[in-house]
């Protein structure tokens, strides 16, 4: 995958995350997981914005929807919602995107040979973002699931 290929594919990855955090907002029956679910997509925004960011200083457009994946993924997670046990349930899917994220971004910078300095920067930077997002999901599942 060469670098702009894979700015795009994890700033995909990013948008389909807030939507995620917003559909978990939606979908949390406690007021204080809808407000931290909240948070956290603002949180997750503002990565995919300094994503988006890099994107158009490569002359690509930023991205705007979900992918197909990530349309297939909250599909999914709407039928087993159905079936679910309320916030737990939400705790459990948020952990999961929060593990399925990270570990694409660290896989992507694993590999130190081609990737170049202004696609790094912007990708590590979102790391570390992302990486609070994991702590986050983490410790929802250790306090409330």
């Amino acid at each position: 995958m060469n670098n702009i290929e894979l700015l795009k594919d994890l700033t995909q990855t990013t948008y389909d995350s807030v939507e995620g955090y917003r559909k978990a907002a939606e979908t949390a029956e406690k007021s204080a997981f809808k407000k931290a679910f909240e948070r956290r997509r603002n949180m997750r925004a503002k990565t995919l914005q300094h994503l988006n960011n890099a994107l158009l200083a490569n002359s690509q457009p930023p991205i705007t929807d979900t992918s197909v994946q990530g349309e297939a993924h909250q599909l999914f997670l709407t039928l087993t919602d159905t079936f679910a046990d309320g916030d737990s349930a939400v705790i459990a899917r948020v952990e999961e995107g929060e593990r399925y994220i990270a570990n694409k971004f660290e896989t992507a910078l694993a590999d130190d040979s081609g990737i170049l300095p202004g696609i790094r920067l912007p990708l590590q930077e979102a790391y570390r973002d992302i990486s609070e997002g994991e702590k986050f999901s983490a410790m929802l599942e250790e306090e409330f699931a």
